[in-house]
């Protein structure tokens, strides 16, 4: 047991300390909450508080929403494109550059963004 604490503890200590203080990046604490709580709703509080509900009309709220989310997604491939892709990223793995380069900190704030963006997703 104390081998598996000690491996746990070495993977988490292992972070890009650029985004140490950014929302959700402090540690893995929050994001396991989150998507616990999630399926906590969807698993067990939505269902026992719809049983007795007729189904909401939610076609337009979801049209916005997904055309929101399309707009979403095409800005984050412009920003990986403008952050790396077009400009000497390859397609295939490689490094990450840890720098504090331009085209590196833009790389890392699209790539916090498309974390974000699958919060967005669980609405």
């Amino acid at each position: 047991m104390e081998a598996i604490v000690e491996k746990y503890s070495e993977i988490f200590s292992r972070r890009d300390l650029r985004v140490e203080d950014w929302f959700l990046m402090s540690s893995p604490w929050p994001t396991l909450s989150i998507c616990l709580a999630y399926v906590l709703i969807v698993k067990v509080i939505g269902p026992k508080f719809m049983e007795k509900r007729e189904p909401y009309d939610l076609r337009n709220i979801l049209v916005i929403y997904n055309g929101l989310q399309v707009l979403f997604s095409a800005w984050l491939f412009y920003e990986y494109g403008r952050g790396g892709w077009f400009h000497g990223y390859s397609f295939t793995c490689q490094p990450v550059d840890y720098s504090n380069n331009e085209m590196a900190i833009r790389m890392v704030h699209a790539c916090w963004w498309y974390y974000f963006s699958k919060y967005t997703e669980f609405f």
